[in-house]
């Protein structure tokens, strides 16, 4: 059986690492992964090559919009976010798009989620934000700032967003990190580096951290000091700038490779049929992560 990650560009991808870890778990020795370098154009074409031994194609830019006009059947939280990230094979050969983005988000942030966090902040307006904005309304969130590089393309998700949330959009210059308990920054690598630090604890007053066993790339908050969230999307060269910030002013801090993890395990399952083996991999993720590059 064989799936792969498609998207351009594609060679930094962790998803062939991630996936192979849980065949290789999972004992499941007739299961391959790979990546191809593929724009939206060519997207149409390359699932008509496919024979029937596709199971599951992993999506990234510029895929996830295309992704829901190829499919014969879209899901409701695909076609809700706008966006698809999975193409799972039916059984008639035809295609069904999915997003695991969402549920992926809801996993990672859930462990460390406060239920008086009723309103947050979301660095940048992409799919991933989009994504981000779902995932807090299953969360309890009802107030959501959006803070934008350009404000006047984020205004469409005042619309967008769900009923139950009320979303407002200031420029990404604006935000502080005082102004909401919990921050998810859906911006790329570096886009972040230059925004406000949060004010450090001064370092007599931290206990010493111990990170969470099962999610490598959570950083938890201190005891005594009121918690604070940050999630940041991007994995690599981890911690990013702003996630030391947090860290050292006792925000508890939650890394893409989290996202990454659990929307691929999600992944995993509705291709292979396997619960799939998280805790494999996390590690892997995180020892492709360390290797130096």
């Amino acid at each position: 059986m064989r799936a792969a990650v498609l998207g351009s560009p594609i060679a930094h991808s962790l998803s062939p690492v991630l996936h192979t870890a849980g065949y290789a778990a999972l004992g499941l020795t007739d299961w391959t992964y790979d990546r191809f370098e593929l724009v939206a154009a060519e997207l149409p074409g390359f699932l008509s090559g496919l024979d029937a031994s596709w199971r599951g194609l992993s999506l990234t830019m510029p895929l996830k919009t295309v992704c829901l006009e190829v499919a014969e059947v879209v899901t409701d939280r695909a076609r809700r976010a706008g966006v698809g990230n999975t193409l799972v094979r039916l059984p008639d050969g035809g295609w069904l798009a999915d997003n695991t983005d969402v549920a992926g988000l809801v996993s990672a942030l859930t462990p460390s989620w406060q239920p008086e966090w009723t309103h947050a902040a979301v660095l940048g307006a992409g799919a991933t934000a989009r994504s981000a904005l779902l995932a807090l309304a299953e969360l309890g969130v009802r107030e959501v700032t959006v803070y934008a590089r350009t404000p006047a393309k984020a205004e469409p998700l005042i619309e967008w967003a769900p009923t139950e949330l009320t979303v407002s959009v200031r420029p990404l210059a604006a935000w502080t990190p005082d102004a909401e308990p919990a921050v998810l920054s859906t911006l790329p690598a570096g886009a972040a580096d230059d925004l406000p630090a949060p004010n450090v604890i001064p370092a007599a007053h931290q206990p010493n951290v111990i990170p969470a066993a099962h999610q490598p790339n959570v950083i938890p908050a201190k005891a005594g000091i009121s918690p604070r969230l940050l999630f940041d999307a991007v994995y690599a060269n981890w911690p990013t700038p702003l996630a030391s910030w947090a860290q050292a002013a006792n925000w508890t801090v939650v890394g893409g490779l989290d996202l990454l993890v659990h929307q691929a395990a999600l992944q995993f399952e509705l291709f292979t049929g396997h619960q799939a083996p998280i805790e494999a991999m996390f590690a892997a993720g995180r020892a492709a992560l360390e290797q130096p590059k």
